[in-house]
């Protein structure tokens, strides 16, 4: 007595062999694991979990990196509020430290923890979430914030001097730390 297989068999038996959900003249013996229908070689997506169909299959965005709009306006809306607020507060800190007899260089310096606390603020808003737009979000937040506070200096007229290189280089530094907490 031969064994036969187990899809002949069941053809015998009057059962149809399963075909592909896809591709209804191939026989097959695989199923999605998450849904159940039927699939071919041709049709298969390994996964972590076993194989799945086409539609099952399908690269899903990790969710630390799918933002979508909500997302973006409570990140723009805390942007505006730091930038607004991070300038004020960045003149005030100016010239209390002038007061002190400090000299320019500390209200450059100011962009550097500026820089980390708009990054950080801004992914908590947005739940985490992190992409491209969301880090020239808090690049331009830093220097709106910046921009800010010199106008604030301007219109005030304290006249905070400071040495074009180095404000240069702590905006950029901030820049860069608010860059590195959203980046994808």
């Amino acid at each position: 007595m031969a064994m036969e297989p187990p899809e002949s068999a069941g053809a015998a038996a009057g059962n149809p062999a399963a075909t592909c959900y896809w591709h209804p003249e191939t026989e097959t013996g695989l199923s999605c694991s998450r849904c159940g229908k039927n699939i071919c070689t041709n049709c298969l997506v390994q996964a972590p979990v076993g194989i799945r169909c086409r539609e099952c299959g399908r690269a899903q965005p990790m969710p630390t990196y799918d933002v979508q709009t909500p997302h973006y306006v409570r990140g723009v809306a805390a942007a505006i509020g730091l930038a607004i607020a991070g300038g004020a507060l960045w003149a005030v800190l100016d010239v209390v430290a002038l007061g002190l007899g400090a000299f320019g260089l500390i209200s450059s310096m100011l962009a550097v923890p500026f820089g980390y606390a708009v990054g950080d603020i801004i992914s908590r808003s947005v739940n985490r979430k992190r992409n491209v737009t969301l880090s020239y979000i808090a690049v331009l937040t830093v220097i709106a914030g910046f921009l800010l506070s010199r106008l604030i200096h301007i219109v005030i007229g304290t006249g905070v001097g400071f040495d074009f290189m180095w404000t240069i280089l702590f905006v950029a530094g901030g820049c860069y730390l608010a860059w590195q907490r959203l980046r994808h």
